[in-house]
């Protein structure tokens, strides 16, 4: 990628979200919506979900050329196009999050050679995977999960921010649209940087909530919710498995993924970055 000359303001600004953020998680502020509700039920959950072998929740079969804007990665910084394909664990361990009965352990991950210039560094990456997933709106609102950060020994989950090219080897790309998803064969939670750094068209340059929402998305198909959901209510806060960023819009989102194939098309959503935004 380019090299540009404002990448020496970049860590400090990203420390400065990642307090912004902090203070979020403290005050759990965010505007709640009366219909967001439980995001999905036990029902749909698969709590065998690390068994599967396939990338879970990145786009997948024939789309036409018209519905590839809405999901087109925005301009803005420069990224790692490819890098080392091997991870390195992020030091830091943290005490259980949450009182659901089923802990989830997690790593924070890096692959090697994505420029720490571009993302603000693995502390600060940590950080805000450690302060989303300790939101009370986060998946612990839930009371049914809880997190616990390790940095050795096999974890359920491995949060892993990647490169373009490996998280299109891991995620797949017969959709040339890039994406993040949940690789089972490495229980990997797959951060794509590309996405990390610009964001998504429909957060509208809220980078913040927009990565606080790839978290929890992503972390979502980790702990067993597979399906994707559609908007339920015009005007509401989207669905935490709505695939936002591809769009709030059910016209957009069912373009890419023909099971949300019976939800009413006129309904449109307003970004959101919670499974249980009311906490």
């Amino acid at each position: 990628m380019q090299t540009y000359g404002w990448r020496i303001y970049a860590v400090p600004v990203l420390l400065a979200l990642t307090i912004a953020l902090l203070v979020v998680t403290i005050q759990g502020g965010g505007t709640a919506s009366p219909s967001a509700g439980e995001p999905t039920g036990d029902a749909v959950r698969n709590p065998k979900v690390q068994e599967e072998t396939t990338p879970i929740g990145a786009p997948k079969g024939d789309i036409q050329e018209a519905a590839l804007p809405a999901g087109a990665l925005p301009g803005g910084g420069p990224y790692t196009a490819k890098g080392e394909k091997t991870y390195r664990v992020i030091r830091g361990t943290g005490d259980r999050v949450g009182t659901g009965g089923q802990e989830f352990t997690y790593t924070v991950e890096a692959e090697n050679g994505v420029k720490a210039s571009q993302y603000g560094g693995d502390r600060t990456f940590a950080a805000m995977v450690d302060a989303t997933l300790a939101n009370p709106k986060s998946w612990i609102g839930g009371g049914k999960v809880s997190f616990r950060r390790i940095d050795s020994g096999d974890a359920d989950l491995r949060i892993s921010l990647s490169s373009t090219e490996t998280t299109r080897e891991l995620c797949g790309y017969q959709i040339k649209l890039d994406t993040s998803c949940y690789y089972p064969p490495d229980k990997r939670v797959v951060i794509n940087e590309a996405r990390w750094v610009r964001g998504a068209m429909a957060f509208q340059g809220d980078g913040l909530t927009y990565r606080q929402y790839l978290i929890n998305h992503e972390v979502g198909h980790g702990i067993g919710f597979e399906r994707h959901k559609p908007c339920a209510e015009d005007g509401a806060l989207a669905p935490i498995m709505m695939q936002q960023t591809f769009g709030t819009a059910n016209s957009q989102v069912i373009a890419l993924d023909p099971e949300l194939g019976d939800a009413d098309r006129t309904l449109v959503c307003r970004p959101n970055a919670w499974p249980y935004p009311d906490k």
